[in-house]
């Protein structure tokens, strides 16, 4: 199963503070353990919502709303992509991460093929197969 693994924004990421060059090196390490162990897909930092824009859809009108945005426990400052057997290996792998101070990281499922049932037809399962194939030539590991 996929799991994205979401790190949640404080007042410090959100106010653009960078973390230690100790702290990138636990996190380095850290992440070569993932790598080496073939569970992370990917994973990255972001920047405040300071440098951030959202989109409302409201039936053909678009509008856009520039941050920043409020209220840090509703934002994320980073993420990874893993590929794990369950949510319990997901689990066990962040509580080695070098986080700490309040940290809160939510761990949520990727919506997989079979989840959609009948409503992901045999045509959009091809669909779907094409693009994969597609992301992974432009993005070969």
């Amino acid at each position: 199963m996929k799991v994205m693994v979401i790190v949640k924004a404080s007042p410090e990421s959100e106010a653009g503070a960078m973390p230690s060059t100790a702290l990138l090196a636990e996190m380095g390490k850290f992440n070569e353990a993932l790598v080496r162990a073939g569970i992370m897909l990917a994973g990255e930092g972001l920047h405040p919502t300071s440098r951030s824009a959202r989109v409302r859809f409201d039936g053909k009108q678009r509008t856009v709303i520039d941050g920043p945005f409020g209220e840090t426990k509703e934002l994320i400052a980073g993420f990874w992509l893993w590929q794990v057997r369950n949510l319990d290996e997901a689990i066990e792998w962040i509580k080695r991460a070098p986080f700490d101070g309040g940290a809160e990281i939510e761990l949520r499922p990727v919506f997989e093929a079979d989840d959609f049932g009948d409503a992901l037809t045999p045509e959009l399962r091809e669909q779907e197969a094409r693009l994969a194939a597609d992301l992974q030539s432009r993005n070969p590991q």
